[in-house]
């Protein structure tokens, strides 16, 4: 039996239009599952052709604004419409906001908090409850190093991932014996378009290259194995768990 085979298993990805949540979508497809992705903005749909081509799978897009209550209640129930029911959960949509803390904005602090962990718990509740009643399956949250190390002028990030770390554990807790494991991947620096100009940073990318062990950035790419480990049979004696993907970095 391939552990790792995820044929015929239906699975959402939040935040999959680029990045990190669109390796992570194309790892799935890869493995056999069938995909919805998800993004806020029209790119979303040039990403679904994109992955369709290169996977041969049908990718589904459902555009959502993740920052509004009532959006992520659409997405899950579309998603479900769409595949017909749910196994695989991958939250993974988030935003940042710096400022210096003492000057950090409330309304900055509310939007972070809204859309990085309120959004990500509504989500993943929605996925439990309807996981819990239909066979189990498997949750999965992106949370960051900024769950493990503090940062700075990102206190808003820091708080919410922090949360992302310890609602993991807690809803594992509730749930793993009851059929529906619940993890998370804390990526390390990844070079996306997002972290270009930080990678060429001579300053703060090359301190941040020289405390990574395996001597390089990651790409998004990275994250496809552990995903798809987390998705699968492979993994259903794992749960709780906090693993990072960052070539090294936390343990340095």
């Amino acid at each position: 039996m391939n552990l790792f085979d995820l044929t015929g298993k239906r699975a959402l990805v939040t935040g999959s239009s680029r990045g990190i949540g669109r390796a992570v979508a194309e790892g799935l497809l890869e493995a056999g599952a069938q995909v919805v992705i998800n993004g806020v903005n029209d790119r979303l749909f040039k990403t679904a052709q994109e992955l369709a081509a290169s996977t041969g799978c049908t990718v589904i897009p459902v555009q959502a604004d993740l920052s509004q209550r009532e959006e992520n209640k659409r997405l899950f129930a579309e998603s479900l419409d769409k595949l017909g029911g749910l196994d695989i959960l991958v939250v993974n949509h988030g935003i940042q906001r710096s400022h210096p803390a003492e000057a950090f904005p409330i309304e900055d602090w509310d939007t972070v908090l809204e859309v990085d962990l309120t959004s990500l718990f509504m989500l993943d509740q929605l996925g439990g409850q309807h996981m819990l009643t239909h066979g189990g399956g498997k949750i999965i949250n992106v949370a960051s190093l900024l769950s493990v190390i503090g940062g700075t002028t990102v206190p808003a990030y820091a708080a919410a991932k922090g949360g992302v770390a310890q609602l993991t554990k807690a809803l594992s807790n509730e749930w793993a014996g009851r059929g529906v494991t619940v993890n998370a991947i804390v990526p390390g620096f990844i070079h996306t378009d997002l972290t270009e100009d930080l990678v060429h940073d001579p300053g703060e990318g090359a301190r941040l290259l020289a405390r990574i062990p395996v001597g390089r950035w990651g790409i998004p790419d990275d994250l496809k194995g552990i995903a798809v480990f987390l998705a699968s049979a492979a993994s259903n004696y794992v749960s709780g768990a906090i693993i990072p993907v960052d070539g090294g970095f936390l343990a340095r």
